[in-house]
């Protein structure tokens, strides 16, 4: 499946909003690339308030779909290894 098909089911995931405090954070300019991302997210997203975490999810899933499911992918398989590794020591303690 290329990219481009995959686009629109990732701004459809994005649409949906999780409880998740820190998409509410600021996004500070700490760091050279942090100023940049954030710079072309409040240029982007024409906004004249603080760049907050769920702006940058929002301009990299329209821009850089590849980049956020290289990153979900990689959370979902060590997510999954670690739901492994507790049910073998809940198991082990069972027997």
């Amino acid at each position: 499946m290329s990219v481009q098909e995959l686009l629109p089911s990732l701004l459809k995931i994005c649409e949906v909003k999780m409880e998740n405090e820190t998409l509410n954070e600021s996004v500070s300019t700490d760091t050279g690339l942090k100023e940049l991302v954030v710079n072309y997210i409040g240029e982007r997203l024409a906004r004249s308030e603080e760049v907050t975490v769920d702006m940058a999810v929002e301009v990299f899933a329209a821009e850089f779909p590849e980049f956020l499911l290289a990153v979900a992918e990689e959370n979902f398989l060590r997510g999954y290894e670690q739901a492994l590794i507790d049910v073998a020591a809940t198991e082990t303690k069972n027997v």
